[in-house]
């Protein structure tokens, strides 16, 4: 049986009735067709966009695609002046559904989704990327934030809470995120994390969660190792040693270390690849060897690891990174380069010691001009043969079969 969760009321916002409870914000689940099979659709709540960093949600969904039909319903916009979907198909077999509320729609996420649900129900019914293809669907949340909104809401046979991060310890997380956690996990079937630390925390509240970390697309990654793969030219004039990190630029990053990085290799460069989130592009440090290249493709990534001499995990130590399990560091590993990090305890305890652990900024600095001047061969070919192990072909087949047969 399920650890059921008691839930504190909490208000609704602007407008909402006081007292109401996150159990009374949406009809309870309906009774559920006893039928999962291995072709059932899925619909999957994600606070992530499809067309953002090429991270665990992409990862996992373009390979169940091949299988399942693939609703990726994303959290809404504000524009225009009318509600609307924004409905298009990436992949064959996903159709990606983002809500467009109007500029001024100031309300809560539960008046939100009350003005988008019967377009949505309309689109599931006449659309025709969408009409007949996800009844009885399984339904697949990221963020907690619209699950009392949206469960019991698509006569779904089966509720997987993927919790790839602790979202409440994220800058500028809802107030009540956590409390609307606690109403996913009381109606999750299965829970999967994508960090050990995760892991550790969600078993306390239920009895049914597993642990499926990091997976790696080596082939991708590993044109980085091919002699014929070219070197960005962005990139590729750069000064020596390069020390290169890709990934989202945000809160969870020690940009006090990495100005001490640039400061110790005057001579080298240090390169950030990815979109800026929550902070402020003009806060961060500025030295004449720091080059902030913004995003950039999924494809791309492959030629930018391979112009790096040391990949860097430079995150701070804080609640934002407590939980977290960096998918970049099997990436870094496939494409062959040495890899220096904080003490990040996902990594600490999963990649000790193919990954250089540093301890403070001074520890950091000579790992890198270490892992530059001398690095470790054997260490980097068993980083290769880790990435190899942990495909997320392997990954996505065994969540697969844990969502369809509950082992």
């Amino acid at each position: 049986m399920l650890k059921r969760i008691t839930v504190d009321p909490v208000s609704d916002g602007p407008g909402a009735n006081a007292g109401a409870s996150l159990a009374t914000l949406t009809r309870a689940p309906a009774l559920r067709s006893p039928v999962c099979t291995d072709r059932s659709p899925i619909i999957v709540h994600c606070h992530l966009r499809w067309d953002f960093v090429w991270q665990r949600p992409q990862q996992i969904f373009s390979r169940l695609a091949a299988h399942h039909p693939v609703l990726f319903l994303e959290e809404s916009v504000r524009e225009g002046s009318k509600v609307q979907l924004r409905i298009t198909e990436p992949q064959t077999n996903i159709v990606r559904v983002v809500p467009v509320l109007p500029s001024d729609f100031a309300a809560s996420t539960e008046a939100q989704y009350r003005a988008v649900l019967p377009l949505l129900r309309h689109a599931l019914r006449e659309h025709p990327l969408l009409a007949g293809r996800f009844n009885s669907p399984i339904e697949w949340f990221y963020s907690p934030m619209t699950a009392p909104a949206l469960l019991g809401q698509f006569d779904s046979v089966r509720t997987i809470y993927d919790c790839m991060d602790e979202l409440a310890n994220f800058r500028f997380a809802p107030p009540d995120i956590a409390r609307r956690e606690q109403f996913l996990m009381s109606h999750a079937d299965v829970i999967f994390t994508g960090g050990y630390q995760l892991f550790e925390a969600k078993a306390r509240h239920h009895n049914n969660v597993h642990f499926y970390g990091c997976g790696v697309d080596v082939e991708h990654y590993g044109l980085a190792r091919r002699s014929e793969t070219p070197l960005p030219p962005e990139v590729a004039a750069l000064p020596h040693p390069v020390l290169g990190y890709f990934g989202v630029i945000d809160e969870r990053l020690d940009y006090d270390l990495l100005s001490q990085i640039a400061q110790a290799f005057p001579q080298g460069s240090l390169v950030m690849v990815g979109p800026h989130a929550k902070v402020d592009p003009g806060a961060l440090p500025k030295r004449s060897n720091i080059h902030w290249l913004g995003q950039r493709t999924y494809a791309q990534l492959p030629s930018l690891v391979k112009s790096f001499d040391v990949c860097l995990m430079p995150f701070a130590l804080n609640e934002a990174t407590r939980y977290i399990n960096p998918t970049k560091t099997l990436e870094y590993m496939a494409a062959g380069k040495p890899v220096v990090s904080t003490a990040v305890p996902d990594v600490v305890r999963n990649f000790t010691p193919v990954v250089q652990i540093a301890r403070d900024a001074d520890d950091f600095i000579a790992g890198a001009m270490l892992a530059y001047s001398s690095p470790d061969h054997a260490l980097i070919e068993r980083g290769i043969e880790l990435a190899e192990a942990s495909s997320w072909d392997a990954i996505v087949a065994q969540m697969r079969a844990r969502m369809i047969g509950m082992i």
